[in-house]
């Protein structure tokens, strides 16, 4: 049983990875909540403190929760723009061995124990390789051979590296 497919990666799936890898931890939640709870203060205290503070209030807050997804669109778009590697395709084979990369004359392969785990959202598949290294996969890309990778990944991986979606889009 094997897979394969071949990805090039956009701004908008990079975009996504971002924000995803900055929104699921301990950090993006807690800004995140620290940004609302500004707001929220704000409007509380609207007329009971000085302009200037409710100002204040209202501009930390937006930075909490707007700034944060502003600045990672923008990285996200230099990412590609910058990166000769992310603006080819890459090929992928995903087999019993684990995951192979292939671009032009260049492979990598990732045996199924280097895996560190193995995330599917709503739009990309994510395989990672360390806590922030991952292999960013569009689910577009993977047309039905979505259920194979998982099966694979299923055989392969301890389930504690697995949050994985078993339905194809």
């Amino acid at each position: 049983m094997s897979a394969e497919f071949e990805v090039t990666i956009t701004d908008k799936d990079m975009y996504r990875f971002n924000l995803y890898h900055a929104y699921h931890g301990f950090q993006g939640i807690l800004a995140t909540l620290v940004g609302i709870w500004v707001l929220i203060m704000a409007g509380i205290t609207f007329g009971k403190v000085e302009l200037m503070y409710t100002i204040l209030y209202v501009v930390l807050g937006i930075v909490f929760l707007i700034y944060v997804p502003g600045n990672l669109y923008l990285r996200s778009k230099k990412q590609i723009r910058s990166s000769e590697v992310l603006k080819q395709a890459l090929r992928y084979r995903i087999d019993d061995a684990g995951i192979h990369v292939f671009q032009g004359e260049e492979s990598a392969d990732l045996e199924w124990k280097q895996i560190y785990k193995m995330v599917s959202t709503k739009s990309n598949l994510l395989i990672y390789s360390s806590r922030v290294n991952a292999y960013v996969i569009p689910r577009e890309a993977l047309k039905g051979q979505y259920e194979t990778v998982v099966a694979l990944a299923m055989n392969h991986l301890e389930s504690y590296r697995l949050r994985l979606n078993p339905f194809s889009i």
